[in-house]
């Protein structure tokens, strides 16, 4: 029997606190299932944007241009389970790399977790609905243009600051 669980059998309060937690808070990146993992995606779509490093800082530079497979009316690949096929440079997020994938957004549910930070108010595990990270101005979705093999210089013209995502709003009382 576990030192803190009760003589009678029964799990502790914190134990029961913790069975009750959401998964992303129990779990670390590489134990939970595929299922938990692909829904940790918020559907930003800012990973599917170009970007573009500065060599002597290290800081990433987001565009308004987005892979060529990304759909911007839906704001997710519109090719997910052949997109390594299609695209040479696609990264597999995976547990192992996630940590050191910079150029995810700082509010990438994936980064989140692996740091163990909690998730934002906008997410749809958090909200309950997968519309609330584009109400909360945090998606690309409708924002952006395919890339098409564009020039540095071009790229560096198409370099937008994204809003910041917008408050959660006010819990009104009954």
């Amino acid at each position: 029997m576990p030192k803190d669980q009760p003589a009678d059998g029964r799990p502790s309060a914190a134990q029961a606190a913790e069975e009750k937690a959401p998964f992303w808070k129990r779990k670390t990146l590489k134990e939970m299932s595929e299922a938990e993992w692909e829904s940790l995606c918020d559907g930003c779509g800012k990973c599917c944007l170009v970007g573009l490093e500065d060599e002597d800082t290290g800081e990433i530079y987001l565009t308004d241009l987005s892979c060529k497979l990304f759909d911007a009316d839906k704001c997710a690949c519109g090719d997910y389970a052949n997109r390594f096929k299609k695209i040479d440079d696609c990264t597999k997020l995976t547990p192992d790399n996630v940590p050191e994938l910079h150029w995810l957004p700082k509010t990438c549910a994936y980064r989140l977790v692996a740091a163990g930070r909690d998730l934002f108010w906008w997410h749809h595990l958090i909200s309950g609905d997968r519309e609330t990270v584009h109400a909360a101005n945090v998606s690309v979705r409708g924002k952006t243009s395919p890339e098409r093999g564009q020039k540095v210089a071009t790229l560096m013209r198409r370099i937008v600051e994204w809003p910041k995502p917008k408050r959660a709003p006010r819990k009104t009382k009954p």
